[in-house]
């Protein structure tokens, strides 16, 4: 194998492809990323059983073949390499990487230990890259991050007709977006549990290239479907969490509310900030809305206490209510919008967070609920 790649390219490839790596392989050979040239094409790609990310870039071949080396050192080189051509080979056991005066010589392992990656499964629809990274990040920040709770690490994409919705709930928030798409069949109505993380990264990553990504799903026994995510010249395939039993979520969005406040998003975070440097990790911060607006405080009567009044316009009986700091601002930091409405049925029943536009009005697609802790006075 022997070929001459642009450095951006290279680092951009083997960047994208080394961060779905794990830290503590099973087996040393997929700490590795496989460079593989044919027909003047480079396709860099990694595996671990679980995940795999592949890449393709267009390179000046010499000799088609293959090579394996580990993925984290690659991508470290890569990355610091001078702007200029970068020249790669396999000789014997090893990988040699010339960059104008830089020369790197790296140990390779066999080849033939490396699992064959998985094909992607079949093409359900497409969505526009960019609307879909900013829809993951906004559902990912409330799954669990809790590997003991598989199913709440997940993300819940349900596909039904042209909406494209996403649910993750951590059981102490809970958010929900919905968007359009365009599925290859209009009678379309699945439903899969897809790694929250595996999806924000690679949603993230799609979303700047532009363009679409197609969205492909393969249906299986517990443990056993896939999903598969592709643009551009770079595709992701993930295993899919058993999501059976994954509970009702969405009849936790209370039909109806009592209360309802409008607050500017940007000053209710600085706000929360501020007053929560003096809370304790699971004290929460009191948010005290009336008709002369908001008052947010934190702090108990023997330890440092803050409190900071804002504005905001408020409906209904005056409440006060409690939240964890950073789930509040979570939620508000991925509105996307400049206002906030906050809805309430009481102190002790979870909120809905929404987006408002410039007219006040809720800009459909996005609720993010949030479960109120009991405070006592």
């Amino acid at each position: 194998m022997k070929f001459r790649v642009e450095r951006d390219a290279l680092a951009e490839a083997v960047a994208w492809t080394a961060k779905s790596l794990p830290n503590r392989p099973s087996v040393p050979v997929l700490a590795g990323v496989m460079l593989r040239v044919t027909d003047g094409n480079l396709r860099v790609s990694g595996f671990d059983y679980e995940v795999s990310s592949q890449v393709t870039v267009e390179v000046q071949g010499d000799a088609d073949g293959a090579a394996l080396v580990s993925g984290r050192l690659l991508a470290e080189i890569t990355k610091a390499l001078p702007a200029k051509p970068v020249d790669i080979a396999a000789v014997g056991a090893h990988l040699e990487l010339v960059c104008g005066s830089a020369r790197f010589t790296l140990p390779t392992m066999p080849v033939e230990d490396y699992p064959a990656l998985p094909e992607m499964p079949q093409s359900a629809g497409t969505v526009d890259a960019a609307a879909f990274a900013t829809a993951v990040s906004q559902v990912a920040i409330a799954a669990g991050r809790d590997e003991t709770l598989p199913m709440m690490t997940g993300v819940r994409v349900e596909l039904s007709g042209d909406t494209l919705s996403m649910l993750a709930t951590d059981r102490y928030r809970l958010a929900l977006r919905e968007i359009q798409w365009r599925p290859d069949d209009p009678e379309v109505s699945i439903n899969a549990l897809v790694p929250a993380r595996t999806l924000n990264d690679t949603a993230k990553a799609l979303g700047p290239l532009g363009g679409e990504v197609t969205l492909a799903l393969a249906q299986g026994a517990a443990g056993e479907g896939m999903v598969g995510l592709a643009g551009g010249t770079r595709r992701t395939t993930s295993r899919l969490l058993d999501g059976a039993n994954y509970p009702p979520v969405r009849s936790l969005f209370p039909a109806t509310h009592n209360a309802e406040a409008r607050v500017s998003v940007s000053t209710l975070i600085e706000v929360v900030k501020r007053v929560a440097l003096v809370a304790e990790r699971t004290t929460p911060v009191l948010l005290s809305f009336s008709a002369d607006g908001l008052v947010v405080e934190a702090g108990g009567s023997e330890e440092a206490r803050a409190s900071e009044a804002m504005e905001a316009t408020f409906a209904g009986d005056p409440l006060t209510i409690g939240f964890n700091p950073q789930y509040l601002i979570d939620g508000l930091a991925n509105l996307g919008a400049q206002t906030a409405v906050l809805s309430f049925v009481d102190a002790f029943k979870p909120a809905v967070i929404s987006p408002a536009g410039e007219d006040g009005e809720v800009i459909p697609g996005y609720r993010y609920l949030i479960m109120p802790i009991r405070v006592s006075r």
